[in-house]
Formats: structure tokens, sequence, C-alpha cells
């Protein structure tokens, strides 16, 4: 079993910031990747930014230079700083885990694990 439980959402207006939190937890090996994704309504569910195991990070284009993504010491964290929030920013914002488990399946193939979301709304 593994879980990734977020923090951190909410309502700012715009300009403001907000900073995500997810701790991944369980039956875990080693973890490949983290990242952030989030859904708008109506629209597809999208990349935000993502931070490999040795640290290497992408963005998408619209929140470079506005949101910061890092992994915490244990290394089964990651972090999401989101500063001058626009409210097209506004989403259920998901973390991802990519990560090898101990057991079943998981031991040789890496598997997508999500958080159940949280809200961010930015107000006009």
């Amino acid at each position: 079993q593994v879980q990734l439980v977020e923090s951190g959402g909410g309502l700012v207006q715009a300009g403001g910031s907000l900073r995500l939190s997810c701790a991944a937890s369980g039956h875990i090996s080693s973890i490949d990747s983290m990242g952030w994704y989030r859904q708008a309504p109506g629209k597809q569910r999208e990349l935000v930014a993502g931070i490999a195991s040795g640290g290497v990070t992408n963005y998408a284009d619209s929140v470079k230079g506005r949101f910061t993504i890092s992994r915490g010491n244990a290394k089964n964290t990651v972090y999401l700083q989101m500063n001058s929030l626009k409210p097209e920013d506004t989403a259920v914002y998901y973390c991802n885990a990519y990560l090898y488990t101990m057991y079943g399946s998981g031991q040789n193939t890496p598997f997508d694990y999500w958080g159940q979301g949280t809200q961010v709304t930015v107000s006009s």
C-alpha cells in the first residue's frame, strides 16, 4: 500500500502565494520522480512541475518563474511553492509519485501513484 497525502491548498487573492506539500508513505522501495499536476473544470489534467530523483526539475511554461518544486530531506516529500498566483492557476492540484514498491509487481516496474487532490482558488 502506498499513500500520498497533500496539504496546503486554499483561497488566495491574485498576486499571493501558497505552498503545497505532499508526503508519500507505505511500502516504498525507491522513488523515481515526484510531481504536481492540476485539473481545472472542463479541462484535462496537466503537468505543473516535476522533479526527478537526481534533482532535475521541469515546469509547465505557464508557471515558469513563479512556481518552484522541491524535495524534502526525507526524499519522500515534495513541495510546490506558488508565487504571483493568477486566477488561471485555479484548479485541483494533485501530487504524483512514480515509484517502486517493496512487494508485488512494483518491485521491478515503477507505477504512478496519486494523491487525493487539493483545491487552489485564486480570486481576481
